[in-house]
């Protein structure tokens, strides 16, 4: 069973954006261009992660997969609903 010390990151740019990485390599093998779009990262939490582990809104074992194949993986948030879509367009037009 894969185990990894896990560090995530939360985007200061959008809400629900979330970045995890190896602890001990940090954000070294994250590209510049994400890291660029994701903004400043901020430290949410440290864990250690297996592949029985449940996570809220990602799969352990796809996690474990990214960052081992890519050294990151990238949780993104979840869609908006189609109502909410509209409130923000309408929203947006008022400022």
């Amino acid at each position: 069973m894969k185990k990894l010390i896990c560090e995530v990151f939360r985007s200061p740019k959008e809400e629900g954006l979330y970045l995890y990485v190896e602890k001990a390599k940090g954000l070294k093998e994250v590209p510049e261009a994400l890291l660029e779009k994701f903004g400043t990262p901020k430290s949410a939490m440290t864990m250690l992660l297996d592949e029985e582990r449940k996570l809220a809104k990602a799969d352990s074992k796809k996690v474990l997969a990214a960052i081992e194949e890519h050294g990151y993986y990238l949780q993104l948030p979840p869609p908006k609903e189609a109502y909410m879509q509209e409130i923000n367009h309408y929203n947006s037009k008022l400022f």
